[in-house]
């Protein structure tokens, strides 16, 4: 019985999408539910998978193309039987097939691959065979090819930093001026749209200061085990960040406010944005309520989205909204910057590297743990006075964490 393959239906915020890849092509043999095609949008890449067991009957769409919401891009037939290699032989059922390919590739000495662990491993150029599987009958799981590339990246940090996963590779001989020209993905397009609109819509302007880090960093090592220990997770700086952001725009709600046309819409509550850097581009996941959120809570929603957008797995649920955004540079060694702001928002605040300097304190110089902070602001919303007042009251906060919990 043939069947259609459609595109998902986007979202109302989503236009239409771009087929990305076809993971199966016509004639190949797919099991349920296992991944054929990825549609990219300007938020998130969405995946479709197979109805049932059976083949790609017809390609519609090709990798490139416009789709629109719930369009047919390609037509499956259930039941029938793919295409198979002379050597191999079909197991008689499904308990058999992972113990048959697990043979097979035993005898060829090739891994097997989880259909979503062998595009994790074609994304990041990993070796199947480098990879030790976790699975049943030896198979490599997604997470055991994801723990390979954690730590080839961990044990190659000290080296010299590699271009970004999602630049073209091009082969240059000697004397050859080369160049490649590649097509701007939907969520690199949206981003691009997005900045420049916020540069010419906004009275846009920056205002700095600088946080001493030393009273966390203590915090921390104090009590980092205790902390491991009773929530299951490390804390860091951006919780701390979260928190004391939360706190100042309860004190000035124009920063946490937004423009939608003539009207200026003061928000009730705080939902903070995350900057997260993907080889996609830039996403910025929601932690939403933060108020209510503690440290622990905030440590561990932003490392879901650390996760998720790595793994390509964010919703546009988890993207929508927000009424303030922050940003690390830091982690990447920027100094300083000028963060630009993620509309309709009105403020952004921009973290940085954390550098030992020579400051005066009580009239004797001492080395000391810095930050630069930055605070992006639309002045047609906020003026100078609350934008400085808010990025000291974040300072204060930070080199003084006793005044989150007592609100002073």
């Amino acid at each position: 019985m043939s069947t259609e393959i459609k595109a998902p239906v986007f979202p109302e915020s989503v236009a239409e999408g771009t087929v990305a890849t076809w993971h199966k092509q016509p004639g190949e043999a797919c099991s349920r539910d296992e991944l054929i095609v990825d549609i990219e949008t300007d938020k998130v890449v969405l995946e479709v998978v197979a109805p049932a067991d059976g083949v790609i009957e017809e390609v519609l769409k090709g990798e490139g193309d416009t789709v629109e919401s719930g369009e047919v891009i390609g037509r499956f037939k259930e039941g029938a039987a793919g295409e198979s290699k002379p050597a191999e032989s079909k197991p008689e059922s499904k308990e058999e097939a992972p113990k048959a390919e697990a043979e097979s590739n035993a005898a060829s000495g090739d891994a097997i691959l989880s259909p979503a662990a062998r595009k994790l491993a074609e994304e990041n150029d990993v070796d199947p065979n480098a990879v030790k599987g976790t699975g049943k009958d030896g198979r490599v799981t997604k997470e055991d090819v994801q723990n390979h590339v954690d730590t080839a990246k961990s044990s190659d940090s000290a080296s010299t930093p590699k271009p970004a996963a999602d630049l073209p590779k091009v082969d240059v001989n000697a004397g050859e001026r080369a160049e490649k020209r590649v097509p701007m993905t939907r969520l690199r397009a949206s981003i691009a749209k997005r900045l420049v609109n916020a540069q010419q819509t906004a009275a846009m302007l920056t205002t700095f200061n600088e946080v001493n880090m030393a009273p966390i960093m203590e915090l921390r090592k104090q009590y980092q085990d205790s902390f491991v220990k009773r929530h299951g997770i490390k804390l860091g700086f951006m919780s701390f960040f979260t928190k004391a952001a939360t706190e100042a725009l309860k004190r000035f709600p124009a920063v946490n406010a937004s423009i939608d046309g003539n009207d200026m819409v003061y928000h009730g509550y705080q939902d903070v944005g995350v900057a997260v850097s993907t080889d996609r581009g830039l996403v910025v996941p929601v932690v939403r309520d933060v108020d209510a959120l503690g440290l622990a809570d905030i440590e561990k929603k932003i490392v879901e989205y650390g996760t998720k957008a790595k793994d390509g797995k964010l919703a546009i649920e988890d993207m929508t909204g927000g009424t303030f955004t922050i940003t690390n540079g830091g982690i990447f060694g920027s100094l300083i910057s000028t963060p630009i702001l993620n509309p309709p928002q009105t403020a952004i605040l921009g973290m940085h590297k954390i550098q030992e300097r020579p400051m005066a304190v009580n009239g004797k110089v001492e080395i000391l743990p810095m930050m630069y902070l930055a605070l992006s602001y639309d002045h047609r919303m906020v003026d100078g006075k609350e934008a400085v007042q808010f990025l000291v009251a974040i300072k204060e906060m930070l080199e003084d964490p006793a005044r989150i919990l007592l609100d002073v």
